[in-house]
């Protein structure tokens, strides 16, 4: 397991990324809020994923920026970057509204994460975990859920690893549910 130890500095303090460093990888890794220009690295991150799960949907920078960036139902979206600033991944949060594609209860928190294959085990979906909790207990919800589709076995393994629990099937997918703990 990647252990993380958060690296203070001023520009952490004002709220304008976040810095992690993974002691397995000796991968440094800074969180900030994924902006409209950001769509473009996220697209192709989310592309070479879906060749490998072998899925259709849509990966272009337009769904980027409808589906994470301006949704209407967002949290927070974050990217994770390296010391050059590439994008290695990114985490989206949204509040379950009706009618949301996952049937996920109206109020509950959907997360999607989405990372670089090249690199996996990296300390990078840690990282982007500690942002997407503190959004979550701002916002005051109370679970998160993850849908997941079976044949993802690294995705089922990264959110159990986290604490998601499997809680529902739905259809060709498995629900996983995680508890938010109080901000404190």
């Amino acid at each position: 397991m990647t252990s993380l130890k958060a690296v203070h500095c001023t520009m952490c303090h004002l709220g304008l990324f976040e810095h992690y460093k993974s002691e397995e990888a000796l991968l440094m890794v800074k969180v900030r809020q994924a902006v409209s220009r950001d769509a473009k690295a996220m697209s192709a991150i989310l592309a070479a994923i879906q060749v490998t799960w072998k899925t259709s949907w849509s990966s272009t920078p337009e769904y980027i920026l409808k589906n994470y960036l301006l949704h209407p139902d967002r949290i927070r979206c974050s990217v994770a970057i390296d010391e050059a600033d590439r994008i290695l991944g990114f985490q989206s949060l949204k509040r379950a509204s009706e009618g949301n594609p996952f049937q996920v209860t109206v109020g509950w928190g959907v997360v999607g994460t989405f990372v670089d294959l090249n690199m996996i085990r990296r300390g990078v979906g840690r990282a982007l975990w500690a942002s997407t909790l503190r959004a979550a207990q701002d916002a005051e919800l109370k679970f998160i859920d993850a849908t997941i589709e079976p044949e993802n076995t690294l995705g089922l393994g990264y959110y159990d690893a986290i604490g998601f629990r499997t809680y529902r099937k739905l259809g060709n997918a498995i629900g996983k549910k995680f508890a938010v703990p109080a901000a404190g």
